[in-house]
């Protein structure tokens, strides 16, 4: 499939038509492509302290092959799990392409997960091999026997394999096997409202179909440099680091270290970045420097995604940046991106945008049927898709859930509420269900409240989102105590403190209220609605 150019929307959504290959490995049909050109450069890696490596095309093909042959010289094979927990350092892109080339299925996950979550992960994808840093193994000691466990710096285990001595003598080249377009190739965990975190089964065709919003989107060509600053346990990652901008053979910029604002714009100009990808949480810090003495003329496009971005962002940010466009785009886990803005089509304030070519998108009512002209309903995206993903895993009741038939043709439910307007622009209503989205990070509100209620003092508690200035959305938890517990402030960071040892960190209720009962259905299930939209007013 050929980098098509969106001159119109219209023509472009029209004449759209997918061309899955009948067998695609990413490894092989993408990396290998652009590494004949052994100076075509895949990545620019730096960090807080200015230690900076710069590898080809060429370099992460090598290094994936000597990964893979690693993986299986300690018995791993087509179609294990292997949990692949890194920062943003280029070990995690040589691992996540070196799993995709043999067949591996890699399960990026950030590195704030905690024993508790790593165990769920574990035991639920049957994980077979771990590649984490040195700082992070502690937290695998306990979690059963892998047939690979993989260590990034210091190594003083020898229950561990050292990441760069070990690759070093690994053969530079791999026969990697048949990869089909159905072949399950990634499983990423994502947050629900009710239960542990939903694994997201992927085929190898939806990594190949997310070319696609790197396309039109992105806008991405094999002569730009893109930053995009989602962590390396974000399925945003795939779309906008590592599957979208390597097939269209653009250079990606990865920096490690906490966030700057004023050293965002620091690296943009000194790395000459073109496309720019950024929560709406981070821009919001951004749009209050002074950048008149910075050079960002080479940033032609700035995308956000997994939060709403306002529209007062969107003018201050082309105004501080020379009038480069900041286009707003919506995604799941479930389907990667879909419904999006674009250089080709007018902006509208507000609207998540039109459906990416190769998509098509409507709004039902709560009677199954279409919705009316701006009537907020349900958001559904038309199956077949080959975006979409395979299954949720090891839960056939929930994948089947998530499919509807209306009109004879069967649609996936993405969970959230939307409106489409008389030109077919889309504007977000809100989470169908009691999914926190909190600076672009998706927290199910029972991992919280599972959490707490571990707590010795908490009887009862309920997770719901509350607006926040900077973050759009955080956690706060209602808390009903038991007997011989005062809820004064000293508990209050008590509880937090607690929560973010049991479950990640960024997922602690950062506002607590004690209160003596929880709105309930007459069967006794909490109504967080309710909840929620005390919190906004609603």
């Amino acid at each position: 499939m050929q980098r098509p150019i969106m001159h119109d929307y219209a023509t472009a959504h029209e004449d759209f038509r997918w061309d899955i290959p009948d067998t695609f490995n990413f490894a092989t049909d993408v990396v290998d492509h652009w590494a004949r050109d052994p100076d075509k450069l895949a990545l620019i890696w730096c960090n807080e302290t200015g230690d900076e490596r710069r590898l080809t095309y060429a370099d992460i093909s090598r290094q994936s092959q000597q990964f893979a042959n690693l993986l299986a010289s300690q018995g791993v094979t087509k179609g294990d799990t292997v949990i692949v927990m890194l920062p943003r350092i280029p070990a995690w892109q040589v691992a996540m392409v070196g799993c995709l080339r043999m067949g591996a299925i890699p399960i990026p996950g950030v590195t704030m997960l905690t024993e508790g979550d790593l165990k769920y992960r574990v035991e639920h994808a049957k994980v077979s091999a771990v590649i984490t840093t040195h700082d992070n193994r502690h937290k695998f000691e306990q979690l059963g026997d892998f047939k690979a466990r993989i260590s990034v710096g210091a190594n003083n285990n020898p229950a561990w394999t050292d990441f760069e001595t070990a690759l070093a003598g690994q053969s530079e080249h791999f026969a990697a096997p048949i990869i089909n377009a159905e072949d399950p190739a990634i499983l990423y965990y994502t947050s629900g409202s009710t239960g542990k975190p939903k694994g997201v089964l992927h085929a190898s065709r939806a990594i190949f179909t997310w070319r696609v919003s790197a396309w039109y989107w992105l806008d991405l060509y094999d002569t730009d440099t893109i930053w995009c600053s989602a962590d390396t346990g974000w399925s945003k990652s795939g779309t906008s680091v590592l599957f979208g901008p390597w097939s269209c053979g653009a250079t990606a910029l990865h920096y490690d270290g906490p966030f700057d604002a004023a050293k965002r714009l620091e690296l943009i100009e000194r790395y000459g970045v073109s496309v720019f990808c950024a929560a709406a949480t981070e821009l919001r810090h951004l749009i209050t420097l002074d950048a008149s003495g910075r050079d960002l003329s080479k940033l032609r496009l700035t995308v956000s995604a997994g939060e709403s971005v306002n529209p007062e962002i969107v003018t201050r940010w082309r105004d501080m940046t020379g009038g480069g466009p900041l286009l707003d785009g919506y995604g799941q886990t479930e389907t990667l991106m879909t419904i999006l803005n674009y250089p080709a089509l007018p902006v509208k304030p507000g609207a998540m945008g039109k459906p990416q070519p190769g998509v098509d998108a409507a709004i039902i009512d709560e009677d199954d049927r279409f919705a009316q002209i701006d009537e907020p309903g349900r958001l559904v995206i038309k199956l077949p898709n080959p975006q979409l993903m395979l299954e949720y895993l090891s839960d056939p009741e929930q994948t089947a859930a998530s499919r509807i038939t209306v009109d004879g043709d069967e649609w996936f439910l993405t969970g959230d509420e939307a409106r489409m307007d008389a030109d077919g622009y889309l504007f977000y209503e809100g989470r169908a269900d009691d999914v926190i989205n909190s600076s672009g990070y998706r927290i199910g509100p029972m991992e919280v409240e599972n959490a707490l209620m571990e707590h010795d003092a908490v009887r009862e508690c309920a997770a719901v989102a509350s607006p926040d200035a900077e973050r759009g959305e955080v956690v706060k938890a209602f808390v009903i105590l038991n007997d011989g517990f005062a809820g004064d402030d000293t508990l209050v960071k008590d509880l937090q403190d607690f929560a973010k040892r049991i479950t990640a960190p960024y997922k602690y209720p950062r506002k607590v209220e004690f209160v003596a009962e929880l709105p309930k259905t007459v069967s006794g299930k909490i109504q967080r609605r309710k909840l929620k939209d005390k919190e906004f007013g609603r």
